[in-house]
């Protein structure tokens, strides 16, 4: 005997036996001269009527509670990436769940002869969303040694806001196209040659005007290019960017069906077992009155024998 296979025999045991079953292996360890292992069963605290009902529920249905903390694990997983429609749909999912399988909780407890009150419902309710919210609740509950019965403050993984300091900065541009050395300024007009004639001076200011043109001509299409460089790469950018969250939106939808069809499965799974429970529940109290029927025409017919044998006696003594 240690303290383990103990603790397996207590937490499943209806609540009225606890803490006789407690002291008579606690007498045992003493008897076999364990201490110490007597001072632990000792401290083995009984559970309330929350965390029995759990415990039963982990005990009659595991596989069930065991879905349900799968399904909480991949829940908040998917919880970081999904729309807020799409969190909605599973939260009302959740919510169905939960109420069903409290639903089985108290069924259980009814059906082993210890009917659960609405606010121990509530608390086994509680339970149930702290294992599906939290890993190590989830663990705790599939234990099926709970002594109290367990709650989630808040909303669990929630979507975080984007942080606008892991927002990916602009693709670098290339350096614009250097100036030339010295800006093409407005010459002074070159003093007069001697001799130049009127038609020479027009000649010379056209071909300066013709040079200042072609140089702004060539600063606009360095810019043009550039910016036609910048424009392709950005969109480029942005393409990847598209592909990669079309990819991710497809795996997204593709895990958000799975999580409704095994919600919809466990529902139908929850629905079955509440009904065979009723059904057994029915079929309990039918022989339950078929016993009690059987052990009054039993006592009857004792009664009647007796009365006969006394009546023989007495005719014998005659």
């Amino acid at each position: 005997m240690d303290l383990d296979e103990v603790a397996e025999e207590l937490y499943a045991v209806p609540p009225e036996e606890f803490i006789e079953l407690r002291k008579a292996r606690q007498d045992e360890a003493k008897a076999d001269g364990d201490k110490a292992l007597a001072k632990e069963i000792g401290g083995l605290p009984k559970p309330s009527a929350a965390a029995w009902a759990c415990n039963l529920l982990v005990r009659e249905q595991r596989e069930e509670i065991e879905s349900l903390v799968e399904l909480g694990n991949l829940l908040r997983e998917a919880q970081q990436n999904l729309a807020g429609d799409q969190l909605r749909a599973l939260d009302v999912q959740r919510r169905q769940l939960l109420t069903a399988l409290t639903r089985q909780a108290r069924s259980l407890a009814n059906g082993a002869g210890h009917p659960v009150s609405t606010a121990v419902a509530t608390q086994v309710e509680e339970t149930l969303r702290a294992a599906m919210s939290d890993p190590d609740a989830g663990k705790a509950l599939l234990t099926g040694r709970l002594t109290s019965p367990m709650s989630y403050s808040g909303m669990g993984t929630t979507v975080a806001q984007p942080d606008l300091r892991l927002v990916h900065p602009p693709p670098p541009t290339t350096e614009r196209a250097a100036a030339p050395a010295q800006a093409l300024a407005p010459k002074k007009p070159a003093k007069k040659q001697a001799g130049e004639s009127a038609a020479d001076r027009r000649a010379r200011e056209q071909e300066e005007r013709r040079r200042a043109e072609e140089e702004k001509r060539r600063r606009d299409l360095a810019r043009a290019r550039e910016a036609a460089e910048a424009g392709a790469a950005a969109a480029a950018e942005a393409e990847s960017a598209a592909d990669e969250q079309r990819r991710e939106v497809a795996s997204l939808d593709t895990r958000h069906a799975e999580l409704r069809a095994r919600v919809d499965e466990l529902a139908d799974q929850l629905a079955d077992a509440e009904r065979a429970a009723a059904d057994a529940g029915v079929t309990l109290k039918r022989a339950q009155r078929r016993l009690t029927a059987a052990e009054r025409d039993a006592a009857d017919a004792a009664e009647a024998r007796d009365r006969a044998v006394a009546h023989a006696d007495a005719l014998a003594r005659d």
